[in-house]
């Protein structure tokens, strides 16, 4: 059962029977608040800081997610949870801006009739149904006032404004494996964001950058070349060295990875790790992990 409060609004307005969905269903629609920064001049981004990033206008989150909710890509990795929990194509799967965050996401059927799930933006009623089901408990949170509310506006998820976003169909369409490298990059990135290494509009530069280099050695992988350690740590060099000019590394990179680390080339059908290099930067995330997994 998903707990996440768009994937639970998508499982409660689909039919019950999950081998009717393809079928009956045309796509589905993640609302996204478009966070603090929905209406600010993009070419303003790279002033944010981690407070005004973190100061959401509906949720109250931890210092990461709020994050992830300004750069958007929080909708990023929901539309990717959300393609491989229901089983739609990544095309079927669409995001739209819903400030309000009352409409918590819809399902769009066959006929074109459109179903969805309403509440107070508050976590305990998804994961009171999640707690209950098939039954339904007192979850705590308010109940929507119909006559009290205002209007329920809808906008289209800009791509200019939004970048990170749109990485999740282009990794979905990637080599098996890019999902989880975005996630990765994504994880380190915004902690170093957080920790005032690097600009907020920066993040989703070293994301995009992180996936491009890993999906070129991962496409060769698939396609049954062996690009070798050594070709491994050169592609990604070259997009590390990106990240030390964002002050994200520094230090000789090469000297953090082994080279007997880095892959199991020859035994493709387990999960290994390679590990992201951060030179000498002291940090909780110094040994974060990119998992692939074929």
């Amino acid at each position: 059962l998903p707990i996440d409060s768009e994937h639970s609004a998508i499982f409660q307005s689909l039919p019950d029977d999950a081998a009717t969905w393809d079928r009956r269903v045309r796509k589905i629609i993640l609302t996204a608040s478009g966070g603090p920064f929905r209406t600010r001049d993009p070419r303003t981004l790279s002033e944010v800081t981690p407070e005004q990033a973190c100061a959401h206008p509906n949720w109250s989150m931890g210092r990461k997610i709020s994050v992830d909710s300004a750069t958007m890509m929080n909708k990023a990795l929901e539309v990717i949870e959300a393609r491989w929990l229901f089983d739609l194509e990544p095309e079927r799967v669409r995001v739209v801006l819903h400030p309000q965050s009352i409409i918590h996401s819809m399902v769009v059927c066959r006929d074109g009739s459109v179903l969805a799930q309403l509440g107070t933006p508050d976590m305990r009623g998804p994961i009171s149904y999640g707690l209950s089901f098939p039954q339904r408990i007192e979850s705590g949170a308010a109940r929507l006032d119909f006559a009290a509310l205002s209007a329920l506006t809808f906008e289209e998820a800009d791509a200019h404004r939004f970048p990170g976003l749109h990485l999740s169909w282009a990794a979905l369409r990637g080599p098996e494996g890019s999902t989880t490298v975005l996630n990765a990059a994504n994880e380190v990135a915004v902690a170093a964001f957080l920790d005032r290494q690097i600009g907020f509009d920066a993040i989703y530069r070293i994301n995009a950058d992180t996936v491009d280099a890993v999906n070129q050695v991962l496409s060769e992988q698939a396609a049954g070349k062996d690009p070798g350690a050594v070709d491994l740590i050169w592609i990604n060099g070259e997009n590390f060295f990106t990240l030390r000019q964002a002050d994200l590394l520094y230090g000789p990179w090469a000297e953090t990875i082994p080279n007997s680390t880095l892959v199991n080339w020859e035994n493709p059908a387990v999960a290994y790790d390679f590990g992201v290099p951060v030179g000498g930067y002291e940090s909780p995330w110094s040994s974060a992990q990119l998992h692939f997994i074929y």
